[in-house]
């Protein structure tokens, strides 16, 4: 029998595992489990009533999903995916392009890299079930007159008759260069070129023999062509289900020079989707309340008539809040036996009564209630002042026994602590951070102008002075930067290109060679992972000038320095949609800039930014090689144990062995005990068994 004070002793704050910013709904899987199927129905009732009026005329619609901050909208749009998914194919796109002019390509990236996710319950991806239920492949009557009951296999093995049947079943559908899209849907059937297909479809710029191998000449490098082939998605879909693009976040799109974001050019996009008649699109676009109200006399009337519907979502009622409540404590009170009398033990709706006398709220504020109002219940365990407990009525009787607190330890967290607000930041850092590594596996997922926003935030978060986008000039603008480099006084570039194309890569280092002649910087550094094309060829020639036994270098970037670069830009997105929750209060752009530079991450771990002079090198041992370094780890475990104020050992292991596959429970343990003996730690009960043992932090140094 465990009694429940003993398990909230132990475990970890229920609260703390949930992560109060938005991401991407096919970067984390909700848990069906922990949904109120009360909060927001109305909008999810209006949101499939119109995605089945999509599907009866296939008429593309636009839906403005507006809340308040923390109302809970990006988990809408998961909780829309995870509901409606069997009706509809989605796709989840933040609108944090680098620049409006590639806004097209950014829709169609993040589009396919949505369709090429497997939903729940299913053994292929959107894109293939997409495309294995187009009419040109469903219907009876075709599949018999042509090939009878090997229809579809027999398509995969003939190139030319596939094209030449999609071109005969929608030839009065305006699908834009058909013979190249069409081919490309059939590559996507072949296993060994299905990639590479994926890869153009979302716009890469691929390598000569990349684009062989599918039979293409040309990627997908302008905006007009990015917008047809999104386009064509829907043209030859209108037998199957519709496409639901959610555009999530706008606070995180490019700001225009007065300090307002540069609005007028998605709802452009929005408009143009219903004006060049895009077919069997539902398109729902999540906006914070007060940034619609302060950028909607921005927008043209033309494009407000776009919008066909306004859903506004409401705040919760105290009973949802409770069921809010009760949902994240029920994996504890399983725990315990006999289990709490109350499905809110040890929190009480009348703290809710008390915090939201009007009787309303949001998700967020209710979750972070709950967090503090039940730290603060931790904390009296230890301290002594046991509150009565309601336990079920039962055979087996408890006497209630009093904890005396520990003469040594004093145990004051508060939620606005300032070392307790560092170490839940670099938990969440932490946890963020693996969820990149799995993410993102190469960085061919990244495009080059994307890779350059990204570092570009991150001198920003180190304070680097001067810095100014689009060092080089036309198409390739995006690319790059340059700052001013304090000591010198002088100015440095940046150019960052993964781009496979030998063509394209001739371009840049052209652009390149134009900057130097220019002097507009002193130094130019040129970032890529990539070859640099074979001798022979004009672009390995002109970077051979420029960049071998000169003074401009070539840093070749390793994708665990991208993986801590795409981590900051997801903290950075979630600061500007005012998502970004930390010690119960909302962290600006400006706060999370301090967190950062006070944690030392990006200065310690990312290598990009020592190869590029800004930050110190990392140590090494005597042989010059990196030594294993244990600090995640050790921060990981020390960062808990003060957020918790104690924890059970036990639970501190599987917490820390959870985060960290690859650190054996001995080294765990090890690591551990150095924390006690260096007093940043203490066992409470040291003579207790392990799975009874309790850890505290040490508040006192």
């Amino acid at each position: 029998m465990t009694n429940i004070n003993d398990i909230i002793k132990r475990e970890v704050n229920p609260f703390d595992v949930i992560n109060l910013k938005p991401t991407n709904f096919w970067a984390d899987q909700q848990d069906a489990t922990l949904m109120v199927d009360s909060i927001h129905k109305e909008a999810i009732t209006e949101i499939e009533y119109l995605l089945n009026l999509v599907g009866k005329d296939h008429r593309s619609r636009t839906v403005l999903l507006v809340g308040d901050s923390g109302a809970g909208k990006s988990y809408l749009l998961g909780r829309l995916k995870r509901t409606l998914n069997p009706k509809a194919f989605f796709a989840y796109i933040l609108c944090n392009w680098a620049d409006s002019s590639n806004i097209w390509r950014h829709i169609l990236r993040y589009t396919v890299d949505s369709l090429i996710q497997i939903p729940e319950g299913e053994k292929e991806s959107q894109l293939m079930l997409w495309l294995k239920s187009l009419s040109a492949f469903t219907k009876s009557d075709i599949k018999k007159r042509i090939f009878n009951d090997n229809f579809w296999e027999a398509l995969q093995s003939n190139r030319q008759k596939f094209i030449k049947h999609l071109k005969d079943t929608y030839k009065t559908a305006g699908i834009y260069n058909p013979d190249i899209f069409f081919g490309v849907l059939h590559d996507l059937a072949n296993p060994e070129l299905y990639d590479i297909a994926c890869e153009w479809l979302r716009g890469d710029d691929l390598s000569e023999e990349s684009m062989k191998e599918i039979k293409v000449k040309h990627c997908i490098d302008t905006e007009d062509a990015a917008k047809n082939i999104l386009a064509n998605f829907g043209r030859i879909s209108t037998q199957t289900q519709p496409i639901v693009l959610c555009f999530d976040n706008l606070d995180t799109m490019p700001q225009s020079p007065e300090g307002f974001l540069d609005i007028q050019p998605f709802f452009n996009v929005n408009t143009t989707i219903h004006g060049d008649n895009f077919k069997n699109f539902l398109v729902i676009i999540s906006v914070i309340t007060n940034t619609l109200k302060r950028h909607w006399d921005r927008v043209l009337p033309a494009d407000k008539a776009g919008i066909y519907k306004t859903i506004e979502l409401k705040r919760i009622n105290i009973e949802q809040a409770e069921a809010l409540w009760a949902y994240h404590l029920k994996p504890l009170h399983q725990l315990a036996y006999p289990q709490p009398e109350s499905s809110l033990f040890p929190l009480t709706r009348q703290i809710l009564e008390t915090n939201y006398p009007a009787g309303k709220t949001m998700p967020r504020n209710t979750l972070t209630l709950g967090r503090d109002e039940y730290q603060k219940y931790k904390i009296d365990i230890i301290s002594g002042h046991i509150k009565p407990e309601p336990v079920a009525q039962t055979k087996v009787t408890i006497p209630q026994q009093k904890v005396t607190p520990d003469p040594i330890i004093t145990i004051s967290l508060s939620v606005s602590d300032p070392e307790t607000t560092q170490a839940e930041f670099e938990l969440l850092w932490q946890k963020e951070y693996k969820k990149i590594q799995g993410k993102i596996t190469k960085l061919s997922l990244l495009s080059s102008s994307d890779l350059m926003q990204m570092l570009q935030q991150a001198l920003s978060a180190l304070q680097i002075q001067g810095i100014k986008p689009k060092l080089l000039t036309g198409k390739y603008a995006t690319y790059s930067l340059s700052y001013q480099q304090s000591q010198k006084q002088e100015r440095v570039g940046i150019v960052w290109t993964e781009d496979s194309n030998m063509t394209t890569f001739f371009h840049v280092m052209n652009a390149c060679k134009n900057v130097i002649h220019n002097n507009s910087c002193k130094t130019l550094y040129l970032v890529r992972a990539g070859n640099v094309g074979k001798p022979n060829l004009a672009g390995n020639q002109l970077y051979r000038e420029l960049f071998t036994h000169t003074h401009h270098q070539h840093i070749k970037p390793s994708l665990t320095a991208v993986h801590y670069l795409a981590t900051y830009q997801s903290f950075v997105n979630s600061a500007k949609s005012q998502e970004l929750v930390i010690g119960g209060k909302t962290i600006n752009l400006q706060g999370l800039e301090s967190l950062m530079r006070e944690s030392q991450i990006l200065h310690n771990k990312c290598t990009l930014l020592h190869d590029l002079g800004l930050v110190a090198t990392t140590e090494q041992d005597t042989n010059g090689k990196v030594r294993r370094d244990y600090r995640p780890v050790k921060d990981f475990i020390l960062n808990l144990i003060k957020t918790q104020g104690f924890m059970g050992v036990n639970t501190l292991i599987y917490q820390t062995a959870s985060q960290f596959a690859d650190v054996q429970e001995t080294e765990i343990k090890m690591l551990i005990d150095l924390s006690c003996q260096e007093k940043k730690a203490k066992i409470m009960n040291p003579k207790a068994k392990l799975q009874d043992q309790l850890i505290s932090w040490n508040p006192q140094l």
